[in-house]
């Protein structure tokens, strides 16, 4: 089949449809350049509410704004959709949030595994928090439950902190489960170093919207900040399966 050429109007009239259409584009950078000139924008698109586009942030996290660039939200937008309600900014920054988790290989990480697990949650975890330390005594109790536990290193304190430190050790260690344990009862770890992950870890949960430890990330991207026992934490991760 042969294409006919395209004639000064309609070639005119396209022109003017794809500069419109980056014109939301252009007006939303703008207003957020003079905000946070350095703000990590990766895409702007509309949104499922009409009217109004998504922003995305590096590391998934969205805003909101009007094609003119004039209003700006930042939180959830929910949509109901047959009888429940979806907050649909959670679950776009779950499918990120689990998008960037599995680029990270799992020999980067230190991961106490059952012999045949049913799913993962991935920890971000300090050695100087306590309840990251009762999370860890329950998890043989997780493994039990066929739960992964795959942690990822998050120095409350920043890089070269006390913390740090010892996350370096555990990294760098020839055991790092055995180094793990040992830094979880408050014993000292071996002193390691090495090339480790520990720095871009801490900068990756930073990225996802870590903001404390534990935070548990399950299969599905879904971020649950804070400690849950374990009953009810492998209740949620099976779900998210």
């Amino acid at each position: 089949m042969r294409f006919l050429p395209l004639s000064a109007g309609l070639m005119l009239a396209l022109s003017t449809t794809v500069t419109h259409a980056a014109d939301p584009d252009q007006a939303i950078r703008k207003t957020l350049s003079t905000i946070q000139p350095d703000l990590p924008i990766e895409t702007i698109a509309e949104s499922a509410m009409p009217g109004m586009f998504q922003v995305q942030l590096k590391g998934g996290r969205l805003l909101y704004a009007s094609a003119d660039g004039q209003f700006l939200l930042q939180g959830n937008l929910y949509q109901m959709k047959d009888g429940d309600v979806v907050n649909l900014t959670e679950q776009h920054a779950s499918a990120e949030t689990a998008q960037l988790l599995a680029k990270v290989p799992v020999s980067e990480m230190v991961v106490f595994a059952p012999e045949k697990p049913k799913t993962h949650i991935t920890v971000f975890t300090d050695t100087d928090c306590g309840y990251c330390q009762k999370l860890h005594a329950e998890v043989p109790e997780l493994n039990r439950l066929g739960i992964e536990v795959r942690y990822m290193a998050f120095p409350r304190q920043g890089i070269d902190s006390h913390g740090y430190n010892t996350l370096v050790s555990v990294w760098c260690s020839k055991d790092r489960q055995a180094a793990m344990n040992l830094a979880k009862l408050r014993k000292e770890v071996p002193a390691a170093t090495c090339d480790n992950p520990v720095a871009r870890q801490y900068e990756l949960g930073q990225m996802i919207g870590v903001n404390g430890t534990p935070a548990i990330v399950l299969e599905n991207g879904q971020l649950i900040p804070g400690y849950q026992p374990a009953p009810q934490l492998a209740e949620l991760a099976l779900k998210a399966k």
